[in-house]
Order: C-alpha cells, then sequence, then structure tokens
C-alpha cells in the first residue's frame, strides 16, 4: 500500500520543472522503496495534468504575466531555447513530434518545454493532448526501465538526495 505521505512527495517532485518524472520514478522506485507500477502510475498522472495545466495557463494567464518586466525577460528567454528545440519536431512531425519532444526523458525536454513550444507554434488543444499523454507515457516507460534494469546512474542520484 502506498502511504500519502510518499505519494504527495513524488508528485510535488514530478511537478518540478527539469526534474518531472526523470527524477520522481527513480526516486519512488529507490528511495522510497515503492513498488515499480504504483510509481510508474503516480509519477506518469501527476505529470500528465501539469502538462495540461501549464497548457492552459500559458493560453489564459500568459498576456497578463508578460506585462510584468521581469517575467517578460525570463519568458523571452525560455521562449527562444524551446523554439529551438521544439520546433524542429513539431513542424515536421506534427502531434507525433510533439509526443517525442515531451517523451524524451532528456534535460530541456518535457511537458514544460512541450507545452510551450506547443503554445508558441499554435498546435490545439486536442492535439497537445494527445501528444502529452503518450508523450509522458514513452518517459514514464523508458526511465521505469532503466531503473529497474540496474542503471547505477539513478542510483547515485538517488544516494545523493
Amino acid at each position: 500500500m502506498v502511504q500519502i505521505q510518499n505519494m504527495l512527495e513524488i508528485v510535488m517532485l514530478t511537478f518540478l520543472p527539469f526534474l518531472e518524472l526523470r527524477a520522481s520514478i527513480p526516486y519512488a522506485i529507490l528511495k522510497l522503496k515503492m513498488d515499480a507500477f504504483s510509481s510508474f502510475f503516480i509519477c506518469v498522472f501527476s505529470n500528465i495534468i501539469i502538462g495540461e495545466l501549464v497548457f492552459f495557463a500559458l493560453i489564459f494567464f500568459l498576456p497578463y504575466v508578460l506585462k510584468i518586466k521581469f517575467m517578460d525577460k525570463i519568458y523571452q528567454r525560455c521562449v527562444l531555447r524551446v523554439q529551438d528545440k521544439g520546433r524542429a519536431y513539431i513542424e515536421k512531425y506534427g502531434t507525433v513530434g510533439l509526443a517525442i519532444f515531451i517523451g524524451v526523458p532528456l534535460p530541456g525536454s518535457g511537458v514544460y518545454s512541450g507545452a510551450l513550444a506547443a503554445f508558441l507554434l499554435g498546435v490545439k488543444a486536442k492535439q497537445f493532448l494527445v501528444a502529452n499523454i503518450v508523450g509522458v507515457v514513452v518517459a514514464g516507460v523508458l526511465v521505469t526501465l532503466i531503473v529497474l534494469s540496474g542503471n547505477s546512474i539513478f542510483g547515485f542520484f538517488v544516494k545523493i538526495i
């Protein structure tokens, strides 16, 4: 049985930009000793939810946030980086490309960058939902398989936390 405190820890870790489920799945399995299925399900579900929240926040709240000067500067830096990385995937492969961009469990990809890229390139909400779900599930499977294969990189990371 999964403890509520453990579940909240991995949800909060999943919500952190640049870490997402790349960190929360190894943390749950290796540090909290949760079973792989529960870890996968909680982290993937949390990551899908945060992707959707970020996408809709960009649509509805971004115009107001950008009126704040320092927020606009941060946004402009993020925009340039995400446009460079995400545009090629999305323009060439559409929704599948966005799913790949989200699903590659490397720094700079994931749901935060994917939501921003989708927003900037005018991807419709339904297309983003599909890409978000597929990409997060792919990333979750890859990370879980790496952790379960005994890869010591994640074990080392979790030991220093």
